[in-house]
């Protein structure tokens, strides 16, 4: 198993890749890409079992959308996984709205039964999260923000820290507000 890479040396390459050094990403890619399948996997451990994304295309995809990436200033390493992981998590809603809407349509379609949905479907839960999500933003956006990067991009409490810009004892509050405040709008589920 290789070694994780330095987080200093990630740093330096999205900070060549920031000034439009394209060789950093180059070098960049092989050095994050175990850590984003990871993260993808992790996600899609949560998703339904028959789920039609694998983790080597959710990272081909965020990839593609993070080299789009044109305005961002990497400031580290945390940085860059945390904007990883909210493309992640808009890949993911985004799949399961289309399938949601094909579903839909297909109900449109058969009026005689109602399509009945299986038992492993998580599509609901992924949706109501990001519009509990949403509207935890709308009331304060840091927890939001916190709870992408701890949740989805499972970054440490330090590094989420660092990342927002305040301290560890302020992460671990808002952690602790924010997703007791989810629990209440998702419900018991």
């Amino acid at each position: 198993m290789a070694a994780l890479p330095e987080p200093r040396e990630v740093t330096a390459l999205l900070k060549d890749w920031s000034c439009g050094d394209r060789q950093a990403l180059e070098r960049l890619m092989p050095l994050v890409y175990g850590e984003l399948r990871k993260l993808a996997a992790s996600y899609l451990r949560a998703e339904r079992p028959d789920h039609t994304l694998q983790p080597t295309a959710l990272v081909h995809e965020a990839y593609l959308r993070l080299v789009d990436q044109r305005s961002v200033s990497w400031a580290n390493r945390a940085h860059f996984f945390g904007i990883a992981a909210q493309l992640m998590r808009r890949i993911l809603v985004d799949h399961a709205r289309k399938r949601h809407a094909a579903k839909r349509a297909a109900l449109y379609r058969v009026t005689a039964t109602p399509a009945a949905s299986p038992s492993g479907d998580r599509d609901p839960e992924l949706l109501s999260l990001d519009v509990a999500l949403s509207e935890l933003a709308k009331l304060d956006e840091r927890q939001a923000r916190i709870v992408e990067l701890r949740f989805f991009a499972g970054l440490t409490v330090e590094e989420a820290a660092e990342v927002v810009g305040v301290s560890p004892a302020t992460v671990k509050r808002e952690w602790r507000t924010a997703r007791a405040w989810l629990r209440r709008e998702m419900g018991p589920s």
